[in-house]
């Protein structure tokens, strides 16, 4: 586990947390700007210090202010990446993500050069000069040079703030890629709900200083207590497998628990394992299945919870799929106006349909 207990006053800020969080995944670190979220990674990396404050990693204690103890960031096996990535211009890429590696002893270098190098695709980088790399490939670099140094912990701090959406894409697979091969445990730091739903297993939320919510991603996003982002951005993540393959429609079957999207053949094999966000603008309810309709994905359902939307004229409804083989349903989030929700006497305990127009595909 990854466990800190924190509290941190910085004038009229305070941070005040107390989190246990798993030791492998991406963990993100998520809220509006000014909820402290950099100010507790950087609690984390030891560069900033919380009076009386308690940081163990993996059974490593970094600081426990009870018994005297703060090890330093450059004693921390940890890595860290900012929103900019300060590389050493004066050197090649291959002399940034050495920089780090040879200053470990031997015995600590758990990472090795060509791991760092492949996990992050920066091949065909290591002998350009760093001034003229893009914001994509500068970043890769100092996501290389972070993992050099054998890190039991990678902390990374809004590292796609800077980019555009071509650098974005670029690099989301980097860290997706990177986070399967090499095994150290993320926490990311984000106000981008399309990353947290791309990156993310566990999720918290953070509001003025505090951590309010902390759970699995697919668990905390589908809530509706929780100030997470209405209007557009609202909808769930599902984890799931590709189930079946039509050929002639060039459909595939992604199955998830308790439901099953037909979408695009995404050119995957059965069995493969996915990840799907399903936004509530996409979710219509109806209390019968409609036979005669084009969108094919029709899920019984049972109505859990309603809560308002963004706009007065909407509401957000939470429904919970039927069991399905695993013995486990899923949650959807579907947007309907509060007209039909009147129409429809929505209301906790309702059997509904859930009509599915489209899935994205995340992985």
């Amino acid at each position: 586990m990854i466990e800190a207990s924190l509290r941190l006053a910085r004038g009229a800020f305070t941070l005040d947390v107390a989190l246990a969080l798993p030791a492998r995944g991406v963990s993100a670190l998520f809220g509006p700007s000014g909820c402290g979220k950099t100010t507790l990674l950087r609690c984390l990396a030891g560069l900033a210090h919380a009076p009386g404050g308690r940081v163990v990693v993996d059974g490593q204690v970094w600081q426990d202010d009870a018994s005297n103890v703060f090890v330093p960031t450059h004693r921390r096996a940890v890595g860290v990446v900012f929103q900019e990535a300060s590389l050493f211009e004066h050197l090649d890429v291959r002399a940034n993500v050495e920089f780090g590696w040879k200053r470990l002893a031997l015995s600590e270098r758990r990472v090795s050069m060509d791991e760092a190098i492949a996990w992050t695709g920066i091949e065909s980088l290591l002998e350009r000069s760093t001034p003229g790399l893009s914001g994509g490939e500068r970043q890769r670099v100092a996501i290389a040079r972070a993992l050099a140094v054998s890190p039991r912990l990678l902390l990374m701090d809004e590292p796609l703030a800077a980019l555009d959406a071509a650098r974005k894409a670029e690099i989301l697979p980097a860290i997706e890629r990177l986070n399967a091969l090499s095994g150290v445990p993320i926490v990311y730091v984000s106000h981008a709900i399309a990353e947290v739903a791309r990156l993310a297993d566990h999720v918290v939320l953070m509001d003025a200083g505090r951590a309010i919510a902390s759970g699995p991603v697919a668990e905390l996003l589908s809530r509706l207590d929780l100030p997470l982002p209405p209007g557009e951005d609202a909808g769930v993540v599902l984890q799931g497998e590709v189930g079946a393959l039509d050929a002639q429609w060039q459909l595939a079957r992604l199955d998830v628990p308790g439901a099953a999207f037909w979408t695009r053949d995404p050119a995957l094999p059965v069995g493969h394992r996915i990840r799907l966000r399903v936004l509530a603008r996409d979710v219509s309810l109806s209390l019968v299945e409609q036979p005669g309709s084009s969108i094919v994905n029709q899920i019984p359902a049972t109505v859990e919870a309603i809560a308002d939307d963004a706009h007065p004229s909407q509401v957000l409804v939470r429904v919970r799929t039927h069991a399905g083989s695993s013995g486990e349903p899923s949650a959807l989030l579907a947007r309907v106006t509060r007209r039909s929700a009147h129409a429809l006497a929505l209301a906790p305990g309702m059997a509904v349909w859930a009509m599915v127009k489209s899935v994205a595909l995340l992985d």
